[in-house]
């Protein structure tokens, strides 16, 4: 399961300068799903936000200053929190007790209704487009594998509404082949770093692990044509640098972030 979503709909908190001056140079990529200053996001080339957090003023104001703008939102899953979770709630097919979230189910009218709407909705602000996440949910390991054919048809059914728009996809490599049609890019997370819940932790990969998975995003890359993203986690200046030289060497573009995913990161020395 992913990382990422633990923080969504977690009450935000704002930046002060003093957080700004604590940090080591950036990456092109940034994720924060917590609200701060617009001021404070510039210079990167793919931003991926918590649209709940801003407004359409804040969101231009956003993309006048970075290449691409785009906002979250899981096709997989609903967190206990959502605004939209009482809406779904009768209409997922499980609990993931890791993350506190449904599943959700996507042969129902309903559950697709509801995304295409949230979607309409969030694409209104002048986000560029979306960052789909939970996609490895309908690999054949995933919760909702007997789905990936509906989640092929939801995509292909957001393309055509807006298909100037670009798409995201976060895991679920396996599903490449099917998806490739409808998304601009992949996102994979923790491909040379890691993180421990258990002791809240952060650490490197194995190199072998880290080796392999490398390979096979290389060769993704190659043969769909569309850029690879990295997400990779740290707490410390240290572990940053050694992340950037193991990664640097495949010229992806990149976010080394904390795990909070709450701000513009800042690492200890």
């Amino acid at each position: 399961m992913q990382l990422i979503k633990i923080l969504l709909y977690i009450l935000p908190s704002l930046l002060t300068d003093s957080t700004l001056q604590s940090t080591v140079k950036k990456s092109t990529v940034l994720v924060c799903y917590g609200k701060i200053k617009p001021e404070y996001i510039k210079g990167y080339n793919y931003v991926i936000l918590e649209s709940l957090n801003f407004t359409s003023k804040e969101i231009k104001i956003i993309k006048a200053q970075n290449l691409k703008v785009f906002a979250y939102i899981s096709l997989g899953e609903v967190n206990l929190h959502a605004p939209h979770y009482k809406v779904l709630k009768k209409h997922t097919i499980g609990k993931n007790e890791n993350w506190d979230s449904y599943y959700l189910n996507l042969k129902s009218i309903k559950t697709q209704e509801t995304l295409l709407s949230i979607v309409d909705k969030t694409l209104s602000k002048g986000f560029d487009g979306l960052f789909l996440d939970n996609i490895d949910n309908f690999t054949i390991y995933g919760p909702q594998k007997d789905q990936k054919k509906d989640l092929v048809n939801l995509l292909k059914k957001i393309k055509g509404v807006y298909p100037k728009k670009e798409f995201l996809q976060n895991a679920g490599l396996d599903l490449v082949p099917e998806t490739l049609p409808y998304i601009n890019a992949i996102v994979v997370e923790s491909v040379s770093s890691g993180y421990s819940f258990k002791d809240k932790s952060y650490n490197l990969r194995d190199n072998n692990e880290f080796n392999n998975q490398l390979i096979r995003l290389k060769s993704i890359n190659e043969n769909s044509k569309i850029p690879v993203i990295l997400i990779e986690y740290a707490d410390s200046k240290k572990l940053f640098n050694q992340i950037v030289e193991k990664i640097k060497p495949s010229k992806f573009e990149y976010f080394i972030g904390n795990i909070d995913l709450q701000s513009i990161p800042k690492f200890k020395e």
